[in-house]
């Protein structure tokens, strides 16, 4: 059965995880995760040394099992396989999306960014299941130089990808413009402070599908 893609595309970073007890905060959140219904989790760590990804990657994949979460693993591709993740999402200074493709296979997913005010040129003939867009709003999670394309551009993005591409749409998102987003024409939209920043990450993503899963896109 085709992965079903979640409106919600919750990104944990590692910037949250404290350094003493890391493995038990990460079986605790991931555990919390689980039950709340997540399906889909990407881990970026833009700092840390391999061993710190693979350690952290371990105890994700454990608590978030294969079958039941879709684990995504920002850059490395390289490191993928180690981890037993599901897939990796590549930017510009990362592997191409073809090269990660060649090391992954055609079973494991693979993401890339898309376009902010354009589509970027040849960009639907990459091999990737999805597209992320934006910023759409203005984001202090991600350091980007480029401006905020609003409701507008994630509807021309949209027009120009065709209505099968899986944008997810990225980039200063809550929960009260989430919706509008989704309507503009995402299919996903990407979440990290929102979630993660919170007392109680796992309460809050359900807050996150319960509102948005009532949206037909």
């Amino acid at each position: 059965m085709p992965f079903l893609f979640p409106k919600v595309y919750p990104i944990l970073n590692s910037s949250i995880i404290p350094p003493a007890g890391r493995a038990e905060f990460l079986r605790r959140l991931g555990g919390s995760l689980a039950e709340a219904g997540a399906t889909l989790l990407e881990y970026r760590n833009k700092t840390g040394a391999d061993n710190e990804l693979l350690a952290d990657g371990v105890v994700l994949r454990a608590v978030l099992p294969s079958g039941k979460v879709k684990l995504i693993l920002d850059d490395r591709a390289d490191l993928v396989e180690q981890v037993e993740f599901d897939g990796a999402h590549v930017d510009a200074g990362d592997a191409s999306p073809a090269e990660a493709r060649q090391l992954l296979g055609p079973e494991r997913m693979v993401g890339t960014f898309g376009g902010s005010e354009a589509l970027l040129p040849g960009i639907l003939l990459a091999p990737a299941d999805y597209l992320s867009i934006g910023p759409v709003y203005p984001t202090r999670t991600k350091e980007t130089t480029k401006p905020p394309i609003g409701l507008e551009g994630v509807r021309k993005l949209r027009a120009l990808a065709g209505a099968r591409q899986v944008l997810v749409a990225v980039g200063g998102i809550t929960l009260s413009t989430a919706p509008a987003v989704l309507e503009a024409g995402a299919s996903a939209v990407a979440v990290s402070a929102a979630i993660f920043r919170t007392p109680d990450p796992a309460a809050e993503l359900r807050k996150w599908v319960a509102m948005l899963s009532s949206i037909s896109i």
